[in-house]
């Protein structure tokens, strides 16, 4: 006996879908024409119109066959014509097995034909919304089965977004506590990771850096030392330079870190704090990799960190002024650093020297 799950099983790609112009004909069924001429449907176009939050309607197949203003400023592109499958507007997180599942609940009585849950998608803005998404039956006056189903859709990304970087500034504040390094250090790592992948983004340097990768490492990148919080106090401020067995115990925060880390929902996180002592040339920790083993996001961390550094006056070292810090960083260009991210940080260098002005301690 073959479930719905499995009658989707065979659509096997979306790309399939929208060639099967059976499908999109609704198996025979009424077009999408007469659905929206529908004397229950049509009026519900025109109160969606003055929805506040994204809305559509999706037939029987989940295509949408309508959708108000708000959704589609988030989600029409020139290509996403209607009627269209509404897993096409989420591909990063409608598997065939979830949209599966949704369609066994919309097509269940039990389950009251209607679905609650959350998806995200990356929309054409290239950012991660999450939405909590109700998608409820509309029937009509004879019908045993519905007619349509009508998707509400709210946009909880900012609130997530909030409660998640409050967890875990909880976490970057307990490290302050821990470490001689200040919070304006943390802020400037942070700022110049942005300043350096938006660089790479606007001249098409990296398919890996998008707006989602430049919001996530301007907070990420500031967590990169978090892994502190489990070094011993002695070490971590010791006047002076660390003898060979405090160093294997100083290496071990990029490890406690990861695990911290790992919590959080992008793999960035704990590639960050796992990486960025890592070098070009494998000669770094904890792992010694080398070159494009090395997440970008963590060879972007490793630039900022030791400029700053370099910038800051240590219990083992004076301040240097940009220029100097600007020669050191240069010399280890393809044996620290990635040679290419090096020739981009030279196209911006000046905008670390006056980001370090601006919020130096």
């Amino acid at each position: 006996m073959s479930t719905m799950s499995d009658e989707f099983e065979e659509l096997e790609t979306l790309e399939e879908i929208e060639e099967d112009e059976e499908l999109l004909n609704e198996a025979g069924s009424v077009d999408r024409k007469e659905l929206l001429s529908h004397p229950i449907v049509l009026p519900l176009t025109k109160t969606m119109d003055n929805y506040s939050f994204p809305s559509v309607l999706l037939s029987p197949r989940l295509y949408i066959i309508y959708e108000n203003d708000r959704y589609f400023q988030l989600f029409s592109t020139p290509e996403g014509q209607i009627p269209r499958s509404f897993a096409q507007d989420f591909p990063h997180d409608l598997s065939t097995e979830k949209i599966g599942t949704i369609y066994t609940s919309l097509h269940s009585k039990t389950e009251g034909y209607s679905f609650r849950g959350r998806l995200q998608a990356i929309h054409h803005h290239m950012i991660n919304q999450i939405f909590n998404v109700n998608i409820s039956p509309i029937f009509g006056e004879d019908s045993e089965n519905p007619l349509v189903y009508q998707a509400f859709l709210d946009n909880v990304t900012l609130e997530q977004n909030n409660l998640l970087h409050n967890t875990f500034l909880s976490l970057l504040e307990a490290s302050k506590l821990k470490d001689n390094d200040t919070g304006n250090h943390i802020q400037r790592v942070g700022e110049y990771s942005k300043i350096l992948s938006q660089y790479l983004f606007e001249h098409k340097l990296s398919s890996d850096i998008t707006p989602e990768f430049i919001h996530n490492i301007q907070f990420l990148a500031q967590m990169h030392d978090v892994g502190k919080i489990g070094t011993p106090d002695d070490i971590l401020n010791k006047e002076g330079p660390l003898e060979d067995h405090e160093w294997e115990i100083m290496r071990e925060h990029t490890i406690n870190g990861a695990y911290i880390m790992s919590t959080y929902p992008h793999s960035m996180a704990r590639e960050i704090a796992l990486f960025h002592h890592e070098h070009w040339d494998g000669k770094g920790y904890p792992y010694k990799l080398a070159g494009d083993m090395i997440p970008i996001s963590s060879r972007i961390v490793a630039i900022a960190d030791v400029y700053d550094a370099l910038r800051m006056k240590r219990s083992y070292k004076t301040a240097f002024n940009h220029k100097k810090a600007l020669e050191i960083i240069l010399e280890q260009k393809g044996s620290h650093f990635d040679p290419q991210l090096i020739s981009a940080f030279l196209k911006v260098h000046e905008q670390f020297d006056n980001l370090y002005e601006e919020l130096k301690d």
